[in-house]
């Protein structure tokens, strides 16, 4: 949901932008997040886009996955002005929580994600499939404020995660209507013709994920779903006390590779699709990379 500097690691992961962007000898976190792409008068903003598109108590975890995504992409350097937060329910103030006004992806309870400078930009039955194919394409109500606009360019990176319960080439937005891999292809088919990214990370956990990203022909796109066609999504860490499940598997361990990473380390794209582990994830992740010119080892 920020890797090491591009001085340590050249253009890396320059697209795992919100994820990863720890830089060596920054001033700035617009500085960290600039060094650890390449460096170059072609690239000078970085994006992150994070939507859990599910309601209801049982899918806390949905809620959780975005919320970890963000804390993480805030911890790289992203400010908040570059994050749009798409949240569909509030699992933080439901009667339900055990916890009021909290959010927890582990048993241990030992971070709040919900705790500190949360800025939720869409929230509720605001997280719609037409508003989040608006808010990609740009065309959104003159009257729209800026914290509900993806103001990209055609020197944007921009990180898009997606979280929530999906089959093949659908994923469920409210659980009352559905997006699929096609609506997604257009909509980045537009983007690029609007010159409104120069690279995206896209990157979706839910079940048969691999399937939303069939359809893209775009250019300058690397993509990695959490499971193949025919396979589910599986949820990790059940807590007795809230009755649920608090993150799914594959958000986890990709959290997991991020949160190990600081100033000194040196990995690449590359060794995070490497670290995934089938036997911990129980799915197959998947990788499209034939759209995306940057080789992912460097």
């Amino acid at each position: 949901m920020k890797l090491a500097s591009l001085a340590s690691c050249t253009a890396n992961v320059m697209l795992v932008l919100t994820l990863v962007a720890v830089a060596l000898g920054a001033s700035s976190n617009e500085e960290k997040v600039t060094q650890f792409f390449d460096g170059s008068e072609t690239h000078t903003n970085n994006w992150a886009v994070l939507v859990c598109t599910s309601r209801f108590w049982f899918n806390y975890r949905h809620m959780a996955n975005a919320l970890s995504m963000y804390r993480t992409v805030k911890r790289m350097g992203i400010p908040d002005s570059h994050i749009i937060l798409m949240l569909a329910d509030d699992m933080a103030c439901n009667p339900r929580n055990a916890f009021p006004a909290a959010v927890y992806d582990h048993p241990r309870k030992t971070i709040d994600l919900y705790g500190d400078n949360v800025e939720v930009d869409y929230r509720g039955y605001e997280v719609t499939v037409e508003n989040f194919i608006r808010l990609l394409t740009g065309r959104v109500a003159a009257d729209t404020p800026r914290n509900k606009r993806l103001l990209t360019d055609d020197k944007s990176n921009v990180f898009i995660y997606m979280t929530g319960h999906g089959g093949e080439d659908f994923l469920k937005f409210q659980d009352s209507e559905e997006i699929n891999s096609y609506d997604i292809a257009d909509a980045f088919k537009q983007m690029w013709e609007k010159q409104r990214y120069r690279e995206i990370l896209f990157m979706i956990d839910t079940c048969q994920a691999n399937t939303m990203y069939s359809k893209f022909d775009s250019p300058n796109i690397l993509s990695i779903g959490s499971s193949k066609k025919g396979q589910n999504s599986l949820s990790h860490f059940h807590d007795y006390d809230l009755g649920v499940s608090v993150i799914d598997r594959f958000t986890y361990y990709n959290l997991e590779f991020f949160e190990s990473v600081d100033s000194s380390s040196k990995q690449t794209m590359a060794d995070l699709i490497a670290a995934y582990n089938t036997s911990l994830i129980q799915s197959d992740p998947g990788v499209r990379t034939d759209l995306f010119a940057r080789d992912l080892a460097k």
